[in-house]
């Protein structure tokens, strides 16, 4: 039944609602999860370094043309700080996040990199947009182990309605190039993002599948009300994937029938819609990572990716002691180790 799953059967499931019908979805996701990375939750301690950006895409806070907000860079030694406190708390991945920051230079992300490798036995996760090959492979060169690079459709129309003036493509060929130096290479999509229809979807899941990704990262498209996209009246088309709690634990347990062995977070943007269970509910659909948020609290109220009347009910739940509460309460294991996915290619970057 779930062996295999096509394209029409990916959309149907998209657009199963009884919650009867979905529980043997839950259970088979759930029990693949099990069977090919463990019941082990793996935490992953994300630094939000920069809120600069030159891109301009409709959905995003932190566009490079918004002007109503407070820009930051950490400085090294900040970050640094963030690094010793995911060490202390025995994390065995550090996630480098920020926009497409022109004021971070690759050399500098690379000194970091190779003295937290250095000093530390961490995994290392880049998350810094889209970047030249050189770059790729100057970062993979200093130690860096996985890059996530989300593309949030496969669908040329859409994409051009929420990335203005970006080719088609462009971030698939840096996944491609990030494949071939080495790295675990991360992707996902937001659900609900105003055009995106049950196809476009089952397209989407169908292109994880082929990419052979190692870590899916799916969450719901969250409209902020200071971005174009925010701003706009709403786009209705037939066939609107809702940007919903449900469908987004559709989306992830289908991504972990499709993908057994990836990682797959639990979104701090699944707390906006669910504060209580949000996060452990998709846990027990196929999800096996969560992501302390290490950012000083000066710097990650100001990486403004959430409309600001959730980022209240963020902060609070995406401390390393409320997800350490929370999978206590599950009865899982923390992961111990850098909990990378174990790769049947790995090809040298020299």
């Amino acid at each position: 039944m779930f062996h295999n799953l096509n394209i029409y059967e990916l959309e149907n499931w998209l657009r199963q609602e009884s919650p009867d019908e979905l529980l043997p979805l839950w259970h088979n996701a759930n029990l693949i999860r099990d069977q090919y990375v463990g019941n082990e939750v793996h935490f992953r301690g994300l630094i939000e370094i920069s809120n600069y950006c030159n891109r301009q895409c409709l959905y995003c806070g932190i566009r490079g043309e918004r002007k109503d907000i407070h820009r930051y860079r950490m400085s090294d030694e900040e970050i640094l700080e963030c690094v010793d406190k995911a060490k202390n708390y025995d994390y065995g991945t550090i996630v480098i996040q920020g926009g497409e920051d022109p004021g971070i230079s690759p050399k500098r992300i690379s000194e970091l990199v190779k003295r937290i490798k250095s000093e530390t036995d961490m995994a290392v996760t880049l998350s810094l947009g889209e970047q030249p090959e050189m770059v790729f492979r100057l970062w993979r060169k200093s130690g860096a182990d996985r890059y996530l690079l989300k593309i949030e459709t496969t669908d040329t129309n859409l994409l051009k309605s929420i990335h203005p003036g970006e080719p088609y493509g462009s971030r698939m060929e840096c996944l491609y190039h990030l494949q071939d130096l080495g790295y675990e290479i991360g992707s996902g999509v937001m659900i609900g993002i105003p055009g995106q229809t049950h196809s476009v979807l089952s397209q989407d899941l169908e292109w994880f599948r082929k990419i052979n990704l190692d870590m899916i990262g799916i969450g719901p498209y969250l409209p902020h009300p200071d971005t174009p996209l925010g701003q706009a009246c709403g786009i209705n088309i037939e066939d609107q994937v809702p940007n919903t709690e449900l469908m987004t634990n559709k989306t992830i347990a289908l991504a972990r029938i499709l993908c057994p062995e990836v990682n797959i977070p639990a979104t701090t943007a699944l707390t906006v819609l669910n504060p209580k269970k949000g996060r452990e509910r998709v846990l027990s659909h196929g999800a096996n990572v969560v992501m302390p948020n290490l950012t000083p609290l000066e710097y990650r109220i100001l990486y403004d990716i959430y409309p600001k009347n959730f980022n209240n009910q963020v902060m609070d739940k995406n401390s390393p002691e409320y997800l350490g509460e929370m999978v206590n309460r599950l009865g899982r294991p923390m992961g111990k180790g850098q909990g990378g996915r174990e790769k049947r290619r790995m090809k040298y970057c020299g």
